[in-house]
């Protein structure tokens, strides 16, 4: 990966709605060969997709809320169960599997509490064994761009 394409990667993470031609203006390349870079990204897995971050406060969704999960069931079907849970809760933005104590963590946007506790039953319907809850009270970094 060279210079002109970190630029390139840079500024879509910044603005996913610069044109090719933007693109290819502020990069100091051609138009086409701009394009060709963006599908090779796209080809290769590099650009995962092209999203809108909306603001979830603004949509009354002003909790957010990292939740923590232990179990006592490690197994594949269980796992299974799990995945298939957490896909279906509406509010579940993240969901990673750790190494540690914790077997679980997962970053969720709810309204309110009584939206937390509709959420929380959701979730152990995948009989969890141990279940922790911190809220968000201030956003101090939030960012979708990856260091280049």
């Amino acid at each position: 990966m060279d210079s002109q394409d970190k630029k390139l990667l840079g500024l879509m993470q910044s603005d996913a709605s610069l044109s090719v031609a933007e693109l290819a203006d502020r990069t100091g390349m051609s138009k086409s060969a701009c394009w060709r870079r963006i599908q090779k990204f796209e080809d290769t897995g590099v650009i995962r997709q092209r999203v809108t971050l909306l603001d979830p406060a603004k949509l009354g969704l002003g909790l957010t809320v990292f939740v923590t999960i232990r179990t006592n069931q490690h197994n594949a079907a269980w796992a299974e169960k799990f995945k298939a849970v957490v896909q279906g809760v509406e509010g579940v933005l993240e969901v990673y599997r750790l190494g540690g104590q914790i077997d679980y963590l997962l970053k969720a946007v709810v309204a309110d509490m009584p939206g937390y506790d509709r959420l929380y039953q959701n979730l152990i319907e995948a009989d969890l064994f141990d279940v922790t809850a911190s809220f968000v009270m201030e956003e101090i970094k939030m960012t979708s761009a990856l260091p280049l």
